[in-house]
């Protein structure tokens, strides 16, 4: 084995432990969302992007924004956004100044069950990373979610 080779055996075993700390994660919080509220993490995660969106210009995301902040195709966006409608918990308009660009709001009761499922959600986050925060393997990388800077902070 090469040192090169060395180097990307140790990089796969950390994508791998990403991997499962990620998916472990993701697991816990959909159980968590889905019994308390009748959400999957992806729902309340485009929820919660939605709701963060405000009037004015550049305020409201298009489908390709939304589908690159929820980490879905824009096909898949789509759909979960359809579902969110249909459930009434988003509403979908044109854009007033290119009316090929349509937009999605967040609903009352959309705003509503995301108050209620965000503590859900923060209090399944947490119990998640303190389970893999005992896993000697994956302590480091919650060491590195817990000590991360915002996104622009």
């Amino acid at each position: 084995m090469t040192a090169t080779d060395s180097a990307l055996t140790a990089l796969a075993q950390g994508w791998c432990a990403l991997s499962l700390l990620h998916g472990r994660i993701e697991a816990h919080i959909e159980r968590a969302l889905q019994t308390g509220h009748d959400l999957s993490v992806r729902e309340f995660s485009l929820l919660d992007v939605l709701s963060r969106q405000h009037d004015g210009v550049g305020g409201h995301l298009r489908m390709h924004q939304v589908a690159d902040s929820v980490v879905l195709s824009q096909s898949a966006t789509t759909r979960l956004v359809t579902r969110l409608e249909d459930r009434g918990l988003l509403s979908r308009f044109l854009c007033d100044t290119d009316r090929r660009g349509i937009y999605t709001d967040v609903s009352e009761a959309g705003l509503a069950l995301l108050a209620a499922a965000r503590p859900t959600n923060d209090a399944a986050l947490r119990e998640a990373l303190d389970e893999a925060a005992r896993d000697p393997q994956l302590a480091p990388l919650v060491a590195a979610v817990e000590n991360a800077r915002p996104v622009g902070a």
